[in-house]
């Protein structure tokens, strides 16, 4: 979303100091920041007509621009007041309240036209404010327009009575609004009711004949019609009553002339619903960026004397924007660079690959910032200027990752080195362990990650530095293997002579341990076999007392069942004999 700016009160965009402009660089890094498109109404007349009451009002205030009724001028330069655009959203009106002209304290009137001509160029909506009547003084005075024809033609031309295309013009040069105060007379012409507009263009209306009289009097004219083709014209009363002009900022709309109050509205609206946005040629909207490089760019052409076309206004707004889209995108691509690459890089593609993306996005923001890049001029720069830098990150990448890889090869090789030093490896075989040592430091460096693309040469160059080393270890390895390999053989004799017998002496302990644990085992079974005999022994005579028992539970179950039969009987007879006696029965 664009940004809004919100200025509380108006500031001098160009200072007129004994009659010198200087832009101010606070009002320009103010418009820098406006990203909108800009509608810029510009106001220009005779000092003391009220050109910044009229100017407050399209601010919607009563104070800001300074008013005051004095025989002085009050504004000097020319100030800028920059807020919201009521109608238009994300649109920014720039409103240019300019010194007056025709100040009886300035020394000629070169200081006036230089105003007169930045109104001009800056604006898309050019106010003209007179007093009373459209009369030949006030026409002679915009007829400065005439003397800046060279300054203000977009294209060569001294044919003041060829018809251009209106549209063409419209976008060179602003709309006219041109505003009568204290207006006192009645719209009429040849006894006929007549509209401000048509009072405008009447008063414009160049006369027949071709004398020198007729000619000085339609040039102004002229020059007016073909610089602008869309006019409108309004009238104003008489605010209030000349004693209250002194306070106008502070008085009340019920204090006023009701017609002036109706007739600033109507300016208003009309310049809120009409003033377009501020174009250059080839439809290109400008806002408060490019504003403030035409600002540079004009103040800097008529302080030097020289007189600025629109066309070389143009070019130097486009050599300025394009130059700051070029930064721009550079600015970009080596933020995303930065961000991105973390040198020594693994692989060239890697690095390639990146570049190449914000290669990419820094053309797209130089696209969306660059203006009338015509023959592709600053785009070509940006792609040399990426190509070095391609070039230069590609060097650094080369050279970071050869630091790098030498540290490293310093860290690892580093105590092999210190070992040659100390010559342990001058010994028989010393140059197998030297080459078995190396090995593993290769794989070790190998392993190593982020070393970049110089890894493998620099790794070359460094064991080819190392061969020499190599070669003095292999002439020590060679000078004493002989004697070695004798002393080795002795020794491995000895040595397997003192294996043979010390085997020898192991098979006899090994016999001698396998006859004992024989008779260990013998006696072990014989011992276990005693065990098993005493344990049936025992197993069977527990078995017998078993049986016995047994026995012995058998005839006592059975006597004590005879018993009880016995008993049975005996008392069954005894039941008999009593069944059968008398006596027992009585």
């Amino acid at each position: 979303m664009a940004l809004e700016i919100h200025m509380s009160d108006p500031m001098c965009l160009i200072e007129n100091f004994n009659e010198q402009l200087k832009v101010n660089q606070e009002a320009l890094e103010i418009l820098s920041a406006i990203t909108q498109p800009v509608v810029v109404v510009a106001i220009v007349g005779l000092y003391r007509t009220g050109k910044s009451y009229l100017m407050n009002k399209l601010a919607g205030k009563n104070k800001g621009f300074s008013v005051a009724c004095t025989v002085q001028s009050q504004t000097k330069g020319i100030w800028i007041w920059c807020v919201p655009h009521p109608n238009w959203p994300n649109h920014t009106l720039v409103l240019l309240d300019t010194e007056g002209l025709g100040d009886v304290e300035k020394a000629d009137n070169k200081n006036d036209i230089q105003i007169f001509a930045l109104a001009l160029l800056l604006s898309s909506t050019f106010v003209y404010n007179t007093v009373n009547k459209i009369d030949q003084g006030a026409i002679d005075l915009l007829h400065n327009v005439t003397e800046l024809t060279d300054l203000l033609k977009a294209r060569n031309s001294a044919n003041l009575d060829r018809v251009e295309d209106p549209a063409d013009s419209a976008s060179f040069f602003p709309d006219l609004v041109w505003t009568l105060r204290d207006f006192c007379l009645g719209l009429e012409i040849d006894g006929q009711l007549v509209t401000p507009d048509e009072y405008l263009e009447n008063s414009l209306r160049p006369k027949q004949g071709s004398d020198q009289r007729v000619r000085n009097f339609n040039l102004p004219r002229l020059c007016i019609q073909k610089f602008f083709p869309k006019k409108k014209c309004f009238i104003f009363d008489l605010p209030a009553h000349q004693k209250k002009l002194a306070q106008l900022e502070t008085l009340p709309d019920d204090e006023l002339e009701p017609e002036f109050v109706q007739q600033v509205t109507e300016f208003c609206s009309y310049i809120f619903s009409h003033s377009m946005t501020k174009t250059l040629p080839g439809g290109i909207m400008v806002n408060g960026s490019r504003l403030k490089n035409l600002v540079l760019t004009y103040v800097d052409a008529i302080s030097s004397g020289d007189l600025p076309c629109i066309e070389n206004a143009v070019l130097a707004l486009a050599q300025r924007e394009n130059s700051a889209a070029v930064q721009k995108a550079i600015a970009h691509y080596d933020q995303q660079m930065g961000q991105k690459v973390q040198l020594p890089m693994e692989t060239l593609q890697e690095l390639l690959d990146l570049h190449k993306t914000s290669e990419r996005e820094a053309i797209e923001i130089f696209m969306k910032n660059s203006f009338k890049d015509v023959d592709q001029s600053f785009q070509k720069e940006l792609e040399t200027l990426l190509d070095a830098k391609q070039n230069d990150i590609c060097k650094r990448n080369s050279e970071a990752s050869s630091d790098h890889c030498l540290a490293l090869l310093k860290d690892i090789f580093g105590p092999l080195e210190e070992a040659v030093k100390q010559g342990i490896y001058s010994k028989p075989g010393g140059h197998n362990l030297f080459i078995q040592k190396t090995e593993e430091l290769k794989a070790k460096y190998y392993q190593e990650p982020r070393k970049g693309i110089q890894a493998e040469e620099v790794l070359q160059k460094y064991l080819k530095s190392k061969e020499s080393v190599s070669h003095a270890i292999l002439q020590t390895d060679q000078a004493l293997t002989e004697k070695e390999k004798k002393k080795k053989e002795a020794q491995v004799k000895a040595e397997a002579a003192k294996a043979e017998a010390q085997r020898l002496e192991a098979i006899q302990r090994q016999n001698q341990q396998m006859m004992q644990e024989r008779e260990r085992l013998h006696q072990e079974q014989v011992r276990q076999m005693e065990i098993a005999k005493q344990n049936w022994l025992a197993e069977q005579q527990k078995m017998q007392e078993q049986r016995m028992q047994e026995e012995a539970a058998r005839l006592s179950t059975t006597f004590q069942a005879q018993n009880r039969r016995l008993l049975n009987e005996l008392q069954h007879a005894q039941r008999t004999v009593n069944n059968n006696d008398p006596c027992v029965l009585l």
